[in-house]
Order: structure tokens, then C-alpha cells, then sequence
């Protein structure tokens, strides 16, 4: 019985992988709202190297931990927050819109916080960061599985841990690709802005999801 499993779950896997890649406008749905998931790990896990060269930049920064906290944790603020208005935003204006507006907090956040000319306003730059992660990180699992086969649709969502993920990765891989390029930090969080624009884009030409077009 234990290997008659094993098959059965081999074949599975096989006929899921057959399934998802023989649909590539569903893979194209998937990935471009998974951007979002992406972005919510960059931005969450870039800070961590971008604070050391933020701190030697504001004197202010250097001795006053609170400080360096708050820029840390209003990521995680904002995000509250945006869960919370995404859930409604996305009942009442569908899930598409929903992650377009997202991508323009994360570009708003991104631009405000590469230009900051002081911590204040790197606060304010991560509170629309905070603002779209919350969004997307609703936004995005909801309209995956709306557009996704059923069949295939478990694997598909999980998709969007794996960009999650992927994103954190990422933000390391940039965090020491510009420890040494002059403006530093503001490199670190600036570029974020590229994969929100790339899905604002994306979602743009991509269709509403079906089960909110039933429901509306």
C-alpha cells in the first residue's frame, strides 16, 4: 500500500505539472499578480541591510533606537491596515483594481523613500510600502485561485509563498550588490519600484477575476 501511494502521488505531481504548463495564459495570470507576493518579501526583508547604511547617514539614527525601529516595524503598520482595506476594496472594486492600487503605494513608497532627505520621511515612504503588502498579500492568493483550474489551483496559489520567499531572497542579493555603489540604501529601496511598475503594467492588460464578475 505504501508504494502503491508513492505511485499515485508521482502521478499526480506529473499530470499537475503537465496541466499547469500546457496553459501558459494562466501561468501569465498567475505570475503577474504573483509580483505582488514578490514585493511583499523584497520590502520586507530589504531593510535589514539598508538600515546599517541609513544609520551612518542621520546622526539622529545613530543613538536613538526607537527610531531605528519605527522604521523597521511600520512596514508591518501600514500592512495592518492595508489587509484590513484590502478586504473591502476588493468586494467592492474587484481584485484587479485592487492590485493595481497596490502597485501604486509600492511605487509611491518606493520613490518617497529613495529621495528621504530625513528618517521622517523614510517612515512616511514604508507606511505606503506597509500600505501595499497588506493589500497585495490578500489581493494576490485571492485572485490566483479565482483564475486558476481547479485542478491545478492548490499549486498555483502556492505560487505566491514561493515569490514571497523569493522576494526576501532577493532583497538580500541587492542589499550586497549595492554595499559598495554610492546612495547605498536609497539604491536598496528605490529599485523595488521596477517590479511594481512591471505589474501595474502587466495588470492592465490582464482580465477581472471571474468569480467577482459573477458576484458584481
Amino acid at each position: 500500500m505504501e508504494g502503491g501511494a508513492s505511485v499515485a502521488g508521482k502521478a499526480e505531481f506529473k499530470e499537475c505539472l503537465r496541466l499547469t504548463w500546457s496553459q501558459p495564459y494562466i501561468l501569465r495570470l498567475v505570475f503577474s499578480a504573483g509580483i505582488g507576493g514578490l514585493l511583499f518579501g523584497y520590502d520586507t526583508g530589504v531593510i535589514s541591510g539598508a538600515l546599517l547604511f541609513i544609520r551612518d547617514d542621520f546622526i539622529e539614527l545613530q543613538k536613538n533606537t526607537t527610531l531605528r525601529e519605527t522604521i523597521v516595524s511600520m512596514v508591518v503598520a501600514g500592512a495592518i491596515v492595508g489587509a484590513g482595506l484590502g478586504g473591502w476594496m476588493n468586494d467592492r472594486f474587484g481584485r484587479r483594481l485592487s492590485l493595481i492600487i497596490a502597485d501604486v503605494l509600492f511605487l509611491a513608497g518606493a520613490a518617497v523613500m529613495a529621495f528621504a532627505p530625513s528618517p521622517a520621511v523614510i517612515i512616511v515612504g514604508r507606511v505606503f510600502v506597509g500600505l501595499g503588502v497588506g493589500m497585495a498579500s490578500m489581493t494576490a492568493p485571492l485572485y490566483i485561485s479565482e483564475v486558476s483550474p481547479a485542478r491545478i489551483r492548490g499549486a498555483l496559489v502556492s505560487t505566491n509563498g514561493l515569490l514571497i520567499t523569493g522576494g526576501q531572497f532577493m532583497a538580500y542579493l541587492i542589499n550586497l550588490a549595492f554595499t559598495k555603489v554610492p546612495g547605498t540604501w536609497r539604491w536598496m529601496l528605490g529599485i523595488a519600484g521596477f517590479p511594481a511598475l512591471l505589474q501595474f503594467i502587466l495588470m492592465l492588460t490582464l482580465p477581472e477575476s471571474p468569480r467577482w464578475l459573477y458576484r458584481n
